[in-house]
């Protein structure tokens, strides 16, 4: 079943003393064509899951670099059901689990349940919604919940205690823990109470969890990888494929590997 392929991609790195590496990357940023040769190239170097994005005319968790991304799939023509498409074409060559992140509005556009049955059918494993608040999620849960899709939940660093502790309690997959305000980008550094934020949320959740926003050097992902079972690394990957970078990325995956032990 799906969502079992996140749990068991964590459990690996668990085994091999690792931490969890997850990419972001826009679909269609360059074409769909590239997508699979994409996809291959992060499972080979290392990544645990990828976190896809889909091009959105109003992504507000997204900061320039993304939205740029999105930008130039959405010139490509890009949509929601080409993606699902093209991941269904290719879902059987691909063993890396596969986290869609969208926005509620192409989803209801989409059909909620239309979209979680093409889902299962393309091998996503899971979901991340970031417009969509605890209060509103029964617009989803159901139809996710019927299809095995996992619905990842966005921890808030200025969300109080209780609120943390019930996202926590939900979140399937992993708890994405957000470690700046603001929208996604590369940051210099972070507050001094991250560390403690994250062992925190560590307290409250079952689940792996995984920082992001704003981690974008080898550095980065070593530091926040000592409170939490790994990071999420989003505009810098953007950047790097945009660029042809493949070795930036293969460094910054590589800093999760042993990460504890590494200086």
């Amino acid at each position: 079943m799906p969502k079992a392929r996140i749990d068991q991609a964590f459990d690996q790195v668990r085994i091999q003393g690792d931490k969890a590496f997850v990419p972001y990357i826009m679909a269609g940023d360059g074409g769909l064509a590239k997508l699979d040769e994409q996809l291959a190239f992060l499972e080979q170097a290392g990544a645990t899951v990828v976190e896809l994005g889909i091009p959105f005319s109003d992504p507000v968790a997204d900061g320039p670099t993304i939205q740029e991304a999105g930008i130039r799939a959405l010139k490509e023509g890009v949509s929601l059901q080409k993606v699902l498409d093209k991941l269904a074409e290719s879902k059987e060559n691909r063993d890396i689990p596969i986290v869609l992140m969208t926005y509620i509005n192409p989803i209801y556009t989409f059909g909620v349940a239309e979209f979680a049955k093409a889902c299962e059918e393309s091998g996503v494993d899971g979901l991340i919604i970031p417009d969509l608040p605890l209060e509103e999620e029964s617009l989803v849960v159901e139809s996710l919940r019927a299809h095995d899709i996992a619905l990842i939940r966005l921890a808030a660093l200025t969300s109080p205690q209780a609120r943390l502790e019930e996202i926590a309690k939900r979140t399937e997959g992993f708890l994405y823990a957000v470690t700046v305000t603001g929208t996604t980008g590369a940051r210099i550094d972070f507050s001094d109470h991250v560390g403690t934020y994250l062992a925190q949320l560590k307290e409250m959740s079952k689940a792996p969890v995984l920082a992001g926003f704003g981690v974008s050097t080898p550095e980065h992902v070593r530091s926040l990888s000592k409170h939490c079972d790994g990071v999420v690394v989003g505009s810098k990957i953007v950047d790097s494929l945009h660029a042809g970078d493949k070795q930036t990325i293969e460094t910054l995956i590589a800093a999760s590997k042993n990460s504890v032990n590494v200086r």
